[in-house]
């Protein structure tokens, strides 16, 4: 396509981008409001037996017809399966058990901090000083977040865990993007995403296992104020979401629409206002400063050199 999109398409895209933007962030509210009611790797399980039952009677007629092309990168999907599925959201769910929605969703948005930086050193792509200036803006803030303030913490080691985990979440979830990007040519982006939750789901299983063996003595804990949170996760964070959001790329581009990925914690904050009754205060409000600075540079990309040339009088 050469024409410029129509503006009503234009705007039809980014309510998609906000509404999958939205849905991912009452992940985090689950994450941090069932804290004391499920335990965290069964909320996850639960989160993608439900995906893998909602999406089943839509994907396993291409699942059957790409096996032989599916068999073949085995590897490929064992490996982003577990990073992105079993491992990413669990340790969200692990770090919603000590910290705020609001940090969860705060730290969430470096992920694509962590891509350019592993996108230099495997591609060699172009690192400039802006970005730079950005990735430095963005992990200040991240480090002023997680040590609410006090940098001298940093000499002692006294970061809040949960932060640490979901620091770790995001690193995985930019190396789970950047596998994305090595998708098997034969295979369908529905097949793709079926096929993660699946092996995810069953590489997740024996954690699972394991856990029910801890927590056994706090007895039922799939009750009226779970089940609901499960199915939302399991429905909406995980399907929803990701169609709402793959319309959004396609009407506006990757780059339009992973600015608006960037209002996650405004929606993470109010909701965590309403429902969890999280205040924020100045250090979480300055931290947000900082990093949607740091992303809004890394964002900007330079004129290319054949457009300054053609400016010049």
């Amino acid at each position: 396509m050469t024409g410029k999109p129509h503006p009503h398409s234009l705007a039809v895209g980014y309510l998609f981008a906000l509404g999958a933007t939205a849905i991912w962030s009452g992940n985090f509210i689950v994450a941090r409001g069932l804290s004391d009611h499920i335990p965290p790797v069964s909320l996850a399980f639960f989160r993608w037996m439900t995906a893998v039952l909602v999406f089943a009677p839509f994907a396993v007629k291409g699942l059957i017809q790409e096996w032989p092309a599916i068999r073949q990168h085995l590897v490929y999907f064992g490996i982003t399966s577990f990073i992105g599925i079993t491992s990413f959201n669990t340790f969200i769910y692990i770090a919603g058990h000590t910290t705020t929605a609001m940090n969860l969703s705060l730290i969430a948005i470096t992920f694509p901090i962590f891509i350019m930086i592993f996108s230099r050193i495997l591609y060699q792509e172009v690192f400039s000083i802006q970005k730079g200036i950005g990735v430095v803006l963005v992990l200040t803030g991240v480090v002023f977040l997680i040590t609410k303030g006090a940098l001298s913490t940093i000499m002692n080691i006294s970061f809040a865990i949960g932060d640490l985990w979901m620091l770790a979440a995001s690193i995985l979830f930019a190396v789970y993007s950047l596998l994305l990007k090595q998708k098997p040519q034969r295979i369908s982006v529905n097949t793709l995403q079926f096929t993660c939750f699946v092996m995810g789901l069953f590489f997740l299983l024996p954690f699972f296992v394991w856990e029910q063996g801890q927590v056994s003595a706090q007895g039922n804990y799939l009750n009226q104020t779970t089940i609901p949170a499960i199915l939302y996760v399991g429905i909406f964070a995980s399907l929803c979401a990701f169609v709402l959001w793959n319309q959004a790329i396609v009407t506006l581009g990757p780059s339009k629409a992973g600015m608006v990925y960037y209002t996650l914690p405004l929606f993470s904050g109010v909701l965590g206002v309403l429902f969890l009754n999280e205040t924020i205060g100045l250090i979480r409000f300055l931290s947000m400063v900082l990093i949607f600075s740091g992303i809004v540079m890394t964002n900007r990309d330079a004129k290319p050199a054949a457009q300054k040339k053609s400016e010049k009088p």
